[in-house]
């Protein structure tokens, strides 16, 4: 167990190079179980949830080399042993489910446990099953997943019940395998869907329709290695922004993906937030001492912050969003609309002194500008954890946060990061 002792009202500045993005790095990691040629991933994050599931691979015979110092993984599953995943590593990460597709394409056959991952709502898996038995899967979900086909994958078309991230990964990635050609309608298209559909083309597969909500895969007999760079966390960048506002800082964002920033910077100009960037140089650069004030609706009505599939403003960061609302001069309202309990962490907000109406599971009314103060508080999850860290750092006095490991699974050495920039932040392990 760790925590973190935050003592805060120090401005966050300085240069933060953004790391390589967690949410593509996983399915990209599953992916290399396509082929039995080697797969190299750069620019990988080494986060706790990237090494989760690379400890899978390890467990089932595949080949993993890590090189810490220049951020990148070598995988070759020449040769796949086992099909059976752990009970406790699937617990460790939700993403430990896109195995499923691409086991189903090579090995015809995989057992997997219910994957863990943050508790912020019910994340059902109906949207991958159904898509695997329109395949021709059958499926056994008593105390574990038993996925099998008895020849071969057969492309169909398929309307995704809900617009689901991990299922059109997983659908694409056994597609990208199977029999014929596989119409997937309805799908996600977050830029790290499209890292993967990327990855694949680049490996031999088949796929048209990338960035839209159709996807087309013809289905190939064999697919090769390849060198990918995943690209660059627009969530963590966003972490970031909010840590200097909130405190005052300046700072200047290195290696970011500047068209990630078309769906952020509405939302960030409803708080008052500038920024420039450099596309050329891919660079962001955030002045300090911003007068964060919140931009009235036409009529002087409340303005709502309200999460969705891309291209809408991503779940991940309502957060640190209402961080940044109780600290800017005026009133917002955040409409959570895809987990019911990511909201619940507002309590250790309120109890550090924002102003904050809970209206329901989904609701919230932020009033600010709020003078925080340091606290005892338990991250919950990946997002509200940070939140919290955040919190800490604008607020006077000391803030404890308990179960810090939560913080690790999506952000990479965050304490190290922020000593850098001036934080007063220690890690303690007990």
């Amino acid at each position: 167990m760790s925590k973190f002792l935050i003592k805060g009202m120090k401005p966050i500045s300085g240069t933060y190079k953004v790391p390589g993005n967690k949410n593509a790095a996983l399915p990209m990691i599953a992916a290399a179980l396509l082929t039995t040629e080697p797969v190299v991933l750069t620019n990988l994050p080494l986060i706790a949830d990237v090494r989760t599931m690379l400890d899978l691979l390890e467990e089932m015979g595949v080949d993993v080399k890590i090189d810490r110092t220049t951020h990148s993984v070598r995988i070759q599953a020449s040769k796949i042993k086992s099909s059976h995943l752990k009970r406790n590593l699937c617990g460790r990460v939700r993403s430990s489910i896109l195995f499923a597709g691409p086991l189903l394409a090579r090995c015809k056959s995989a057992k997997l446990y219910p994957p863990g991952g943050d508790v912020i709502g019910r994340r059902r898996i109906d949207t991958h099953l159904d898509g695997f038995r329109r395949m021709g899967a059958t499926i056994r979900t008593r105390g574990a997943y038993n996925f099998s086909v008895e020849k071969k994958l057969i492309g169909t078309r398929i309307l995704l019940d809900e617009a689901s991230v991990t299922a059109t990964e997983n659908l694409v990635m056994a597609a990208s395998l199977a029999e014929g050609t596989t119409t997937l309608y309805n799908t996600a298209c977050e830029p790290h869907v499209q890292n993967l559909c990327n990855m694949i083309k680049d490996m031999g597969g088949e796929i048209s329709g990338i960035g839209t909500n159709m996807l087309t895969i013809k289905g190939v007999k064999k697919l090769h290695g390849t060198e990918q760079k995943i690209g660059s966390d627009s969530i963590t960048a966003g972490s970031f922004i909010v840590a200097a506002l909130v405190t005052g800082g300046d700072l200047t964002l290195e290696d970011i993906e500047p068209s990630d920033f078309e769906v952020l910077e509405k939302p960030f100009k409803r708080f008052g937030v500038r920024w420039q960037i450099n596309e050329e140089k891919r660079t962001l650069k955030l002045p300090p001492r911003q007068k964060l004030k919140t931009k009235y609706d036409f009529g002087d009505a409340i303005p709502k912050i309200e999460d969705g599939p891309w291209p809408m403003f991503p779940s991940d960061l309502m957060s640190v969003l209402i961080v940044l609302a109780s600290q800017t001069r005026g009133t917002t309202l955040f409409f959570e609309k895809m987990f019911e309990s990511r909201m619940y962490f507002v309590d250790h907000l309120i109890g550090m002194g924002a102003r904050i109406v809970q209206c329901d599971p989904h609701r919230i009314v932020v009033t600010g500008p709020s003078r925080l103060q340091g606290s005892y508080v338990t991250s919950p999850d990946i997002r509200a954890g940070m939140a919290l860290l955040i919190a800490a750092l604008c607020s006077k006095g000391e803030t404890e946060i308990m179960n810090a490991s939560s913080i690790d699974r999506g952000y990479e050495s965050v304490e190290n990061e922020l000593l850098q920039l001036g934080a007063n932040i220690e890690r303690i392990t007990t």
